[in-house]
């Protein structure tokens, strides 16, 4: 059963494209502009046709509940689940987009890069780490929520990242790093069916304690539905806010009734001088060092713009 559908980003995509078009952008504006619209275009891109894998697999289902696009805030920290697969046993199964058309490749140590045709190589977040932060925010909302296990059970989390159907993956031994949850888009219903039929006889057995009705699934998905916190889509950090545009001069000589009006000299207002007040932390107003606050102003587009300080920046980053 489809319980939530994927947010419209329409409007966000139209206000990053006439952004696109000004002329009057400055070189950090251009930077943070290119970063959102990445993420944004090819990304919404390749969430709704995983958007179709799953509701052709689970939309006429009564054993699973799904969620698109679930955003969830809690304690100051934010967790971005591209799509959520509850089913009766109470396990969560936590599935992180990525629309690598190319090249992704995968190290022994987990480390992950990808490569697009005719450009070079370049390291990536990876996106199994991404969607594991994600699980303590979400057994915090579970909590408060009251799903909860039977006889103090703990709900079981598996995390899943999706590419694009086309992309080249490249894996290490399975021995040195295991890749088995990263998998193609397509073959999200093979997978599902190959992990729950490989769960040993003890373990199947363990989770038939928490083992509801098809009725508390889909309470389950509906309250967590209701924890949703939708973006304004039009927002914008505060540097990308349009610039007054300075008023251009004639060349022609003023007129006798044109001519500048001498100003008193008590009305002489003073040029602002340069702001000495040194950078904080937009969580905790902790001063920030040269080094940090020109970080998080090369990253704008992870941190919304704002500034924060070493201990708050993993919470601030957008996922």
């Amino acid at each position: 059963m489809i319980i939530k559908s994927p947010d419209d980003r329409s409007k966000r995509l139209r206000l990053l494209e006439e952004l696109r078009k000004s002329d009057r952008l400055d070189n950090r504006q251009k930077d943070w502009l290119r970063s959102e619209y990445q993420r944004f275009s090819p990304g919404l891109a390749g969430e709704l046709d995983a958007v179709h894998y799953i509701d052709s697999e689970y939309r006429d289902g009564q054993n699973h509940a799904v969620l698109h696009d679930l955003r969830l805030e809690v304690d100051g920290h934010v967790a971005q689940i591209d799509h959520l697969v509850v089913n009766r046993f109470l396990m969560f199964f936590l599935l992180e987009t990525k629309t690598y058309n190319g090249s992704l490749e995968i190290n022994e140590y987990g480390e992950f890069s990808v490569e697009y045709a005719g450009e070079r190589r370049y390291g990536i977040e990876s996106p199994l780490e991404q969607s594991r932060r994600h699980e303590p925010i979400l057994r915090k909302v579970l909590a408060q929520l009251g799903i909860t296990g039977r006889a103090g059970t703990e709900p079981t989390f598996v995390h899943v990242v999706m590419v694009h159907p086309k992309a080249i993956i490249k894996r290490p031994p399975a021995d040195k790093f295991d890749t088995s949850m990263v998998i193609k888009a397509d073959q999200f219903r093979t997978w599902h069916v190959n992990y729950v039929d490989a769960m040993s006889t003890g373990t199947f057995l363990a989770k038939t304690i928490n083992f509801s009705g098809r009725d508390t699934v889909r309470e389950w998905g509906e309250k967590l539905k209701s924890a949703h916190c939708r973006t304004d889509p039009l927002a914008l950090p505060s540097f990308m806010k349009p610039r007054a545009v300075t008023a251009t001069h004639c060349a022609t000589p003023p007129t006798d009734d044109a001519r500048p009006v001498a100003v008193p000299a008590n009305q002489v207002t003073e040029p602002p001088r340069p702001s000495t007040q040194k950078p904080i932390c937009a969580t905790c107003g902790k001063p920030l060092t040269v080094k940090v606050a020109k970080f998080c102003q090369d990253k704008a587009a992870w941190f919304g713009g704002q500034l924060y300080c070493y201990d708050h920046q993993a919470a601030a980053k957008r996922a």
